[in-house]
């Protein structure tokens, strides 16, 4: 008698195929290591490792086999009519859902992100040549660049700004399809809740699932509401980070004008004789501003302006009291 296989064996099942595609990935990547050294290794190691994905699947669920997971907990894959098994062409979008799309994904938003930051603070120089790789790494990056370099300052600004939101959502995503497994217990990963791939588990006790299903219910409620929690912290911070940039745009204005006011002010408040700030500012008769000692001091030996050389007798000087520039 078959039935719908319940949470907490889709949840060994997967735990069970993510130590065996770890091992394959652990093994793969000391073969290459061998073979071609540590530096090959360190640059393509996410690449071996999604190599590593697609075998296993494909040895297995594209094949029409159980993967190690689900002959672990005796589960099998149905299409949404839980009558036959899935096709062949949905296992296919199944695998490349679930290994391909988010290595693509990871991938486009990095070297996105990379383009739209040395566009924005203009460090790129030619004196410094592009990092040597292999020719379809090259390629994504030169493709990225040129389709970078056609957009205008703000279409960059929008589209760093997306960047920044998707690599934060997806994370969030995640958790919220697993918040939503643990409630209804069917789809353990999001690819295969695209695809509608399910379970139905062969033998055993029936209500072994069944018994604590209301466990993970209540798992999946706390889960939710952390998810929830957790994005209204991250709205906050977004809107407090916003208001701190535009308090410190503000801010730097305010200052620039303050230092151009007091740099213009401290022009116009210096003596020209001892290059000071004028102490008792005193006028001459053409209305050129000194310190009282030295144009007294000047006119001791010259009657006359030390600016436009302007004669004058230094009874004629204006001691301007309470003056303040």
């Amino acid at each position: 008698m078959a039935a719908a296989a319940g949470p907490a064996r889709l949840v060994r099942c997967g735990q069970k195929d993510e130590l065996y595609r770890a091992g394959l990935r652990s093994g793969a990547g000391t073969a290459l290591r061998g073979l071609a050294g540590a530096r090959p290794w360190l640059a393509w190691r996410r690449e071996v490792e999604l190599l590593s994905d697609v075998a296993y699947f494909v040895l297995t669920t594209l094949s029409g086999y159980q993967t190690l997971g689900e002959e672990y907990v005796n589960i099998i894959q149905v299409d949404p009519s839980k009558k036959k098994v899935p096709s062949f062409l949905r296992r296919a979008l199944f695998i490349s859902l679930h290994t391909l799309v988010p290595y693509c994904l990871e991938k486009a938003l990095l070297h996105l992100q990379h383009e739209l930051q040395v566009e924005a603070e203009e460090c790129r120089s030619p004196e410094n040549p592009p990092a040597l790789g292999f020719p379809s790494r090259s390629f994504i990056r030169s493709w990225i660049r040129r389709q970078v370099g056609q957009l205008s300052e703000q279409q960059k600004k929008r589209a760093s700004q997306i960047v920044d939101v998707l690599k934060q959502s997806l994370p969030l995503l995640h958790r919220l399809h697993l918040a939503v497994f643990y409630i209804q217990g069917t789809f353990y990963h999001l690819s295969k809740r695209v695809t509608g791939i399910s379970y139905l588990h062969f033998g055993g006790l029936q209500g072994e699932d069944q018994s604590i299903r209301s466990s993970y219910k209540f798992l999946g409620i706390i889960s939710l509401f952390h998810l929830l929690l957790t994005i209204g912290v991250q709205m906050y911070s977004f809107k407090q980070k916003q208001r701190a940039r535009q308090e410190w745009r503000l801010h730097r204005n305010l200052t620039h004008q303050n230092r151009s006011t007091e740099a213009a002010a401290g022009r116009q408040s210096r003596c020209t004789l001892c290059l000071e700030e004028r102490r008792h500012s005193t006028a001459t008769p053409c209305g050129h501003l000194f310190c009282w000692e030295c144009i007294t001091a000047w006119c001791s030996t010259r009657a006359e302006c030390p600016l436009c050389r302007e004669k004058f007798h230094p009874q004629k000087l204006i001691y301007l009291r309470h003056y303040q520039m």
